[in-house]
């Protein structure tokens, strides 16, 4: 199993959206320096059902990745909450996720008080776990 090394703040962050919008998945981008997360960039969620998908905005997504190549910086993981599922992909992420290969968080609030929090990458079109330590900054210093 593959680990992705993710900053405590930045999973703070991560909650912190998620929380804010509890009726309503909220999704984004994490943009990394010299491979390294290092920000959350929120994206806001156009689905018509957002209460249960989520669609990225594609004006926002494709300023952020303007903005992110304007900074050197490259996307480390894509990122949506579930506001009362588990911290699983649903078939339907599955479908929408991407680019291949690419890592994504997956936020559940379905739990009180504890943070769940998956990583998954889809291979051949199945989801394949991710482990997610959640690491204080200076250890990816």
């Amino acid at each position: 199993m593959n680990t992705i090394h993710l900053p405590r703040r930045l999973a703070i962050t991560l909650l912190g959206h998620a929380q804010r919008t509890p009726e309503a998945e909220v999704c984004g981008l994490i943009a990394a320096k010299d491979g390294r997360p290092s920000r959350v960039i929120p994206i806001r969620n156009v689905s018509p059902e957002p209460e249960h998908f989520f669609e990225m905005d594609e004006r926002e997504l494709i300023d952020a990745h303007k903005d992110m190549r304007t900074r050197g910086e490259s996307v480390f993981a894509t990122w949506h909450s579930h506001p009362d599922g588990s911290a699983e992909l649903s078939d339907t992420d599955i479908e929408r996720l991407g680019p291949p290969g690419a890592a994504h968080l997956v936020i559940s609030l379905a739990t009180r008080g504890v943070l769940q929090l998956n990583g998954w990458r889809i291979v051949d079109g199945k989801p394949v776990a991710l482990e997610v330590a959640v690491v204080e900054d200076e250890y990816l210093s």
